[in-house]
């Protein structure tokens, strides 16, 4: 049976794009069939992954809509290794579109029902929002990674994400379950990061993933290039934490 997760944080700049990226082609490179579903108006998962945002016929929003098959937008790997449901600007216009729609929060999960069973694992980068595209990943998943940044502010706003986890496990999902909390551009040298660390653990407990992504040029540069990490700078630190991410998460899931 495949695994939906959903990489989700409203507050911006955690490295969730770049992990969903990333994580979907360690798993790939570990002979895990893969979908990584773009949710995300800005389409940096799509350009991160190859493809031209600015050049696609049909996106994830033609899917929300009923107008086109999750099977038929679907781009397969060509200069990665898994596939990829790519989405771009066109989801600003989701909200409205979506607002006097029957089962408006089920869209995605309808959808995904028809090619999940080609994967192991389907990952889906939401927004930086709580929205209606937010709302649908996590209707359609199985479980919630949660990327953040050891700083002063990364338990802002989380108890909100975490309220509306479970909402939607209560009303729609019961299902759904927080399947990792994930460190990332991790610096344990400052006393901040080793402050906040302690308070990830004293409130997660052992849903703080022992994985933790560190900072790294290379994590940063791989987007402009169109490929993951793990294909520009494959020895670099950023691209051998998310292999042993991608590990961890095997293990965890039972890919």
């Amino acid at each position: 049976m495949s695994q939906i997760i959903a990489l989700t944080n409203q507050k911006g700049g955690v490295g969730k794009t770049t992990s969903a990226v990333n994580l979907a082609a360690s798993l790939a490179a570990l002979d895990r069939r893969v979908l990584l579903v773009d949710l995300d108006p800005q389409g940096h998962a799509s350009m991160g992954s190859g493809i031209d945002k600015y050049d696609l016929e049909k996106s994830v929003l033609d899917v929300l809509l009923g107008e086109a098959s999750a099977g038929d937008v679907i781009v397969r790997g060509q200069t990665v290794r898994y596939d990829v449901l790519p989405g771009n600007g066109d989801l600003t216009a989701a909200e409205v579109e979506l607002l006097d729609s029957d089962q408006r929060q089920s869209r995605l999960s309808l959808a995904l029902a028809s090619v999940a069973n080609d994967y192991d694992v389907v990952l889906i980068d939401c927004p930086p929002s709580l929205n209606m595209l937010t709302v649908n990943a996590l209707t359609a998943a199985h479980g919630v990674l949660i990327p953040l940044q050891c700083e002063f502010y990364a338990l802002e706003g989380l108890s909100a994400l975490l309220d509306t986890v479970e909402q939607i496990k209560q009303s729609v999902n019961p299902e759904l379950a927080v399947s990792g909390i994930l460190r990332t551009m991790y610096d344990k040298r400052t006393s901040l990061t080793r402050e906040v660390d302690k308070q990830l653990r004293d409130f997660f407990g052992d849903a703080l993933l022992k994985t933790t992504i560190p900072r790294n040029v290379k994590v940063a540069e791989a987007p402009s290039h169109g490929v993951p990490v793990t294909q520009y700078a494959r020895f670099s630190r950023g691209s051998q934490a998310y292999r042993v991410l991608a590990k961890e998460m095997i293990r965890r899931l039972s890919l």
